[in-house]
């Protein structure tokens, strides 16, 4: 693998990556502390991808760029790649700002939409009985519990309507054609750019240069086995040139496409080694996540822990190599076949 450069983007710059793709960050408040964003040229306007968190920072970081970054040119398309509050979280402002469609993947909105509005006591009865169920208990199923829904916190309300997109379609950006490749596993319907002519694809969170993108089960969908659908779109997104440029949204584009899903698939094919390894006897999710993880992590890691472990936990079930069976309370109990 191999930087495409190493500098980049200061707050409230843009910075132009490949002809016509400007590159921005924009912070998050949390250990992953950044996400890249991206501005097509387009005409006498901008195809914007993905949004930032919806803070006051974030807000105000826009308005410096559209004072000074936008050439005078107008935002004329907003495209979210999934539904994750860092991505999405701006899209119901800047479309208002900019009088402008939100374009997602149906899958993606639907998420967006029902997390925003799903707030109430019922949700977080629903939150606390998934992580009872994964073995979570005293202060820390009290914590989670408190936690509830944060996603709604995380974004502007989002936008009632929007543009469907689905796999296979295309944009045609500043004279360029841009094909929609979906990922899955990540996220439910995950949006990927891939230009051709421009040898380039906007991957998302689908791929990422330095850390493993999250594939996790979680409350809404408690029997999902997502890693499956994260290892087929590796297989599917190898197909793609050697040369590709991958605009990730987290860490700094590269080269090295083919390498880079190698070593995603080499590294779940590990921990799912690992945590077979760790299935004798009978435990709780939550005990064998510190099997994955047994490094400290803070209250937003720890759910991103337990969702990593459910995912993984039941690939190998779906393997039949790990068996799942319930206490008279309901906590799930797994080990090896």
């Amino acid at each position: 693998m191999e930087k495409l450069r190493d500098d980049i983007p200061q707050r409230g710059e843009v910075s132009e990556i490949v002809p016509g793709v400007y590159w921005l960050r924009m912070p998050l408040p949390f250990v992953l502390n950044h996400i890249n964003l991206w501005l097509l040229a387009d005409g006498d306007g901008w195809t914007l991808v993905d949004t930032g968190l919806n803070t006051d920072e974030i807000k105000s970081l826009w308005r410096q760029l559209f004072a000074t970054a936008l050439d005078g040119r107008p935002i004329t398309r907003l495209i979210v790649t999934h539904f994750h509050p860092d991505h999405a979280g701006l899209a119901g402002w800047l479309t208002e700002e900019w009088g402008v469609d939100l374009w997602m993947s149906q899958n993606e909105w639907l998420h967006a939409r029902m997390l925003s509005m799903d707030t109430g006591p019922e949700m977080t009865a629903l939150i606390a009985d998934f992580y009872r169920r994964a073995g979570c208990s005293g202060e820390l199923l009290a914590q989670l519990e408190a936690r509830g829904n944060t996603y709604a916190s995380r974004v502007v309300p989002i936008p009632r309507a929007y543009r469907r997109i689905r796999d296979g379609m295309g944009f045609d950006i500043g004279g360029h054609h841009w094909r929609v490749l979906v990922g899955r596993g990540h996220a439910p319907e995950h949006v990927c750019l891939h230009c051709a002519e421009l040898d380039t694809i906007i991957a998302g969170d689908q791929i990422l240069p330095k850390i493993s993108p999250v594939v996790g089960v979680y409350f809404s969908e408690p029997e999902a086995e997502p890693l499956s659908d994260f290892l087929a779109t590796i297989a599917n997104l190898q197909n793609l040139p050697a040369s590709t440029r991958v605009l990730p949204s987290h860490g700094i584009p590269f080269v090295g496409v083919s390498e880079r899903l190698s070593q995603l698939a080499s590294h779940h094919e590990a921990r799912l080694e690992h945590l077979l390894a760790g299935c004798t006897g009978q435990h709780t999710a939550a005990e064998l996540a510190k099997v994955l993880f047994p490094q400290e992590l803070d209250l937003h890691q720890t759910q991103f822990a337990l969702g990593e472990t459910l995912a993984h936990l039941h690939h190998l079930m779906h393997r039949g190599q790990v068996r799942r069976q319930s206490r008279a309370d309901g906590v799930h109990l797994y080990a090896a076949a």
